[in-house]
């Protein structure tokens, strides 16, 4: 890709590509790590792609970078990981994540590539997406074959199509509740998901943190969790609808460091800072009111533990500012 170019980067593009250095920096180690530790050759073989994506993704970016004369974020490196520590998850737990990774992507490159404009720049996110579409596709068939992926519920489907005749199709607060339609069963079937596997993520960062309130704050987490899987599976519960059971994702007994705490807290928050973007998605798209009040209190409450956690990483001086406007 010729990176060269009279037009200057855009705010916009200049976000992205920071935001994705910084995901992409944080994704080398932790797969670099997870591919040391996998036994299945089909699971290193996900990992192993899954990391030469993200490598290229950062020597792409890097150049861009470069070129502009813009500092390149220092993101994570060498120093966050323990080469030597022993595994913390299992080869199930990898292909999950891979599999969560890879949804993140889509989402957040196909968001980018409409607000970005220079040729080279609308090239790298294309071919990230189509890269990150590939990767979703042959991690879930992977899944499929060894019999580990869950799927959403399957439900009788409609036998003629119908309208709304009432204004209660809406409601949800009081009184009798329609049943949930097909979209919101997803809706709820997904976050489930996410947060069953950010619960085995977070559970592994507790077992593993060293430093008091660090670890307290990820064992919040894992109960924060815990609270949302048990709002979302009741909703689903009450509609007669039986949540589509998991795989065993808890992490292994090591107590370890794999990462360091610098880079366990900006997982966390990423993946924190992605469940407030599906919540609000779910909520925008749900036409019972009672889901809508749900998501968004659940969203309120992930996004306060967020900003607790990014205070944290001020305080120990682990949070590298984006690039900002200039002071006025």
């Amino acid at each position: 890709m010729d990176h060269k170019s009279s037009i200057p980067l855009t705010s916009s593009e200049i976000a992205y590509l920071w935001t994705n250095f910084m995901g992409d920096s944080m994704a080398e180690c932790v797969l670099g790590m997870f591919l040391r530790h996998a036994e299945d050759s089909d699971v290193k073989e996900m990992l192993a792609l899954a990391l030469q994506l993200s490598k290229n993704h950062l020597d792409t970016a890097r150049a861009i970078f470069l070129e502009a004369e813009i500092p390149v974020p220092k993101g994570f490196t060498t120093e966050d990981v323990n080469p030597e520590a022993p595994p913390l998850y299992s080869d199930t737990f990898y292909l999950y994540y891979i599999r969560n990774m890879t949804k993140g992507g889509l989402s957040s490159y196909g968001y980018a590539l409409p607000n970005t404009y220079r040729a080279d720049i609308r090239k790298y996110m294309s071919e990230a997406l189509e890269s990150t579409i590939e990767l979703y596709n042959r991690v879930t068939e992977t899944l499929l074959e060894k019999g580990l992926n869950v799927r959403s519920p399957v439900i009788p489907t409609p036998l003629e199509v119908d309208f709304a005749g009432k204004q209660s199709f809406l409601s949800g607060w009081f009184g009798p509740k329609r049943s949930l339609s097909f979209l919101e069963i997803s809706h709820l079937h997904s976050n489930i998901e996410t947060n069953v596997l950010g619960q085995a993520l977070i559970a592994g960062f507790a077992q593993t943190a060293k430093t008091k309130e660090i670890k307290e704050y990820f064992e919040r987490g894992w109960n924060l969790s815990l609270k949302n899987i048990k709002v979302l599976s009741g909703i689903l519960t009450k509609d007669k609808i039986i949540a589509s059971g998991s795989v065993h994702l808890s992490p292994l007994n090591s107590q370890e460091p794999i990462f360091s705490e610098k880079l366990m807290m900006y997982h966390s928050g990423l993946a924190s800072i992605t469940g407030v973007g599906n919540y609000g998605v779910c909520a925008a798209q749900s036409q019972r009111r009672d889901l809508i009040a749900d998501y968004l209190r659940l969203a309120a409450e992930v996004g306060l533990y967020t900003e607790d956690g990014a205070n944290l990483s001020i305080k120990y001086g682990w949070l590298e500012k984006p690039p900002l406007s200039p002071e006025n």
